[in-house]
C-alpha cells in the first residue's frame, strides 16, 4: 500500500474531509511560526496538509515565547489489544488497520519534513504483543531520525503502557517530549474507561520513572543535552469523574512529577465502541479545565481554592479565576499598591507578567488609575471590580468580559 495512503488511515479525525489543499503550510522555520502566521496558514483549529491529494492529520505544538510549530501525529499501528472503550481504534471499529515499519515511518516523515509540510512528529502506537513491543518500534524509528537522517528537529515519544524502565530512559535520550496518556485521575475510573489497563504499574510509574531519571541520571547522555520535557492527558467526561478529582490529579503531576503540560480532551463518543451511545462531554468543560491548570502551574493557586460546586465540578458558564474572584474580592478588593505578589495573580486580568510589571511600577510611585496599569499591560476593565488603586476603588467600573 502507498505510504501516504497507510498513513492517512492512521487517523479517523473528521477534519481529515474538509481540508482546504490551498491552506497547506510553508516551510516554517526551526523556532517555528508566531501564533497570527500560523492562523493565516492553518486556522485556529488542528487542520491537515494535502500531498499527493492526501490529507494528513497535523498538530499544533505551542513552544517557547509563543511560537508555534506544525507536527505530524502519526502511529506506528491502528491494532490494539486494549480495547480501550472510547477510543476510535478499539477492535470494533472500521477503522482501517495498518502497521508501519520503524523504516517506513521514518522514511514518510522525513519525506514530509524536507518538503516543509512538518517541523516535526509526535509518534504513538495501538498495542500488540505487549507494550514494550510497541516502544520498541517506536524507539526504533527514533533512532533511525537522529543518526540516520540526523534530523534535529522536534520528536515526541509516546511511552506505551507496558514499557520498561529501561526503553523509557531510551526515549528520554532521543526525544524533545516524552508522555504517558494517564487517562483517568484514578484506578478506579480508568477501570471504566480502560479495563486492560493497569493505572498504577502501567501508566502512573512510567511517569514516576521519568522524574526519577531525571534526577538521577546525567543530562549530557541524551541527544540535546538534556532531559525532554513531559505531559499527560485526561479523557473527560466518559467515567463520571469530577472536575475536582482531575485536578486534584493535575496539582500532584504538576508539584511531585514536574509535568510540563497536562492536556484535557473532552469525550466524543466514536461509532462502532462500547460508548458510542454516551453523550459528548461539552468543549466548555475541557476549555474551564485548561483555565484552571494554569492556575495551578503557573499562578500557583492550590486546587482547594477553586470555585468548585456541591459536585466538586467548576461553574459551567465562567472562567475559574473570575468566578473565585466574584466570590472572594467583589466584597474585600485588594490594594495594587500595596498586595504581595500571590494576591496580585488572583486578580482576573492580571498575569504573571502583568503582576511583575506591578511590583517593579509602584518602586517609583503609586498607581492611581486604570489607564496606567492599562499601560503595564494588564486588562484594567476586567480587573476594575476587584481592586483599590491608593485606597479608593477605580472611579468607574467597566463591565466584566
Amino acid at each position: 500500500m502507498d505510504a501516504l495512503l497507510k498513513l492517512q488511515q492512521t487517523t479517523p479525525f473528521s477534519f481529515l474531509e474538509k481540508v482546504d489543499s490551498a491552506r497547506s503550510p510553508l516551510k516554517a522555520p526551526p523556532d517555528g511560526i508566531t501564533r497570527s502566521e500560523y492562523r493565516r496558514r492553518f486556522g485556529e483549529k488542528n487542520a491537515a496538509v494535502t500531498t499527493d491529494c492526501r490529507a494528513l492529520p497535523i498538530y499544533h505544538s505551542a513552544l517557547p515565547g509563543g511560537r508555534r510549530a506544525p507536527l505530524l501525529k502519526a502511529m506506528i499501528t491502528t491494532t490494539c489489544e486494549r480495547r480501550c472503550h472510547y477510543c476510535a481504534f478499539h477492535p470494533s471499529t472500521n477503522i482501517p488497520r495498518i502497521q508501519f515499519t520503524a523504516d517506513e515511518m521514518a522514511s514518510i516523515f522525513m519525506q514530509l519534513f524536507e518538503s516543509g509540510r512538518v517541523h516535526g512528529l509526535f509518534l504513538s502506537s495501538g498495542i500488540t504483543n505487549g507494550g514494550a513491543n510497541a516502544q520498541n518500534i517506536i524507539l526504533d524509528t527514533a533512532h533511525i531520525l537522529r543518526h540516520r537522517y540526523a534530523f534535529r528537529g522536534y520528536l515526541h515519544l509516546k511511552i506505551m503502557p507496558g514499557a520498561e524502565i529501561g526503553q523509557v530512559l531510551q526515549a528520554m535520550r532521543l526525544a524533545d517530549r516524552v508522555s504517558v496518556n494517564l487517562e483517568a485521575p484514578s484506578a478506579h475510573r480508568l477501570k471504566i474507561l480502560a479495563p486492560k489497563k493497569q493505572f498504577g504499574e502501567e501508566l502512573l510509574q512510567p511517569l514516576q520513572w521519568i522524574e526519577q531519571l531525571r534526577l538521577s541520571q546525567i543530562p549530557e547522555t541524551s541527544f540535546h543535552n538534556r532531559w525532554p520535557s513531559s505531559s499527560t492527558q485526561f479523557v473527560v467526561g466518559a467515567s463520571g469523574e469530577s472536575d475536582l478529582e482531575i485536578l486534584q490529579a493535575s496539582q500532584h503531576l504538576f508539584t511531585h512529577l514536574k509535568l510540563a503540560r497536562i492536556y484535557y480532551q473532552a469525550f466524543s463518543p466514536q461509532p462502532g465502541t462500547p460508548f458510542e451511545n454516551l453523550p459528548p462531554e461539552q468543549p466548555s468543560r475541557e476549555h474551564h479545565l485548561y483555565q484552571a491548570s494554569i492556575l495551578l502551574k503557573q499562578y500557583n493557586f492550590d486546587v482547594e481554592e477553586l470555585p468548585f460546586d456541591a459536585s466538586g465540578n467548576l461553574p459551567e458558564t465562567s472562567d475559574p479565576k473570575l468566578a473565585l474572584a466574584r466570590n472572594t474580592l467583589a466584597e474585600d478588593p485588594v490594594e495594587i499598591n500595596h498586595a504581595p505578589l500571590e494576591h496580585l495573580l488572583r486578580i482576573p486580568g492580571i498575569g504573571p507578567t502583568g503582576a511583575m510589571s506591578i511590583l517593579k511600577a509602584r518602586k517609583t510611585g503609586a498607581l492611581n488609575d486604570l489607564s496606567q496599569l492599562t499601560r503595564l499591560g494588564i486588562f484594567a476593565e476586567r480587573a476594575a471590580p476587584f481592586i483599590l488603586l491608593d485606597g479608593q476603588r477605580p472611579s468607574y467600573q467597566m463591565k466584566l468580559l
